[in-house]
């Protein structure tokens, strides 16, 4: 979790930085290795049987639905706070609607990726990653959600990806560059996982 929030404790219990959600857990901890189990074996789910829709911001929203919804009341739902995490300042909360209809609009006029070149897809699929991250419309669950989301997007262009086969550290350091503008990490890691 570890978000800074301008907004207080805004979702969170009184006098606490932890999310409320359905069980009452009021540990961190607690939540985050409930919440573990719970997303994975949702994104098990996803990866047998995806959530069909059309790669809209619907659908994004959808998938964070699918994943979250035992957990929290607002899963699916676009964050009212603003956030940062790790010195990244995420888009405000109020800029999110209209910022996530140019990044997914620009996505359809992409062709959802179809047909492209091997090294333009991958620099497409660098790009939209580095927009969606930075976009961050969930309170919590954002990485999860986006990574199913894209693992989609890639099958259904006709390539596999698979983000097991980056290293989670390397991934956060390269999340955090690109968000700086620098995105050449972020597209080594991902080409070597795009097949």
């Amino acid at each position: 979790m570890s978000y800074r929030i301008d907004a207080g404790s805004a979702d969170c219990y009184e006098g606490t930085s932890c999310l409320v959600n359905k069980f009452g857990i009021r540990d961190e901890d607690k939540l985050a290795e409930v919440e573990a189990a719970i997303t994975f074996a949702k994104a098990t789910e996803l990866e047998v049987s995806p959530l069909p829709g059309r790669f809209d911001f619907e659908h994004y929203r959808a998938i964070h639905r699918y994943l979250f919804a035992e957990i929290y009341t607002w899963a699916g739902e676009i964050r009212t706070v603003d956030i940062s995490k790790k010195g990244t300042r995420f888009v405000p909360a109020v800029q999110i609607p209209t910022l996530a209809e140019q990044c997914f609009s620009r996505l359809e006029r992409l062709g959802y990726l179809r047909g492209l070149p091997r090294g333009a897809f991958v620099k497409s699929v660098t790009d939209f990653y580095s927009v969606t991250n930075m976009l961050h419309p969930f309170r919590e669950g954002n990485g999860r959600a986006q990574r199913v989301f894209i693992t989609q997007l890639v099958r259904n262009a006709g390539y596999d990806m698979r983000f097991s086969e980056i290293d989670t550290d390397e991934l956060m350091i390269a999340t955090i560059q690109s968000a700086n503008g620098v995105t050449d990490r972020l597209e080594q890691l991902l080409d070597a996982c795009i097949h």
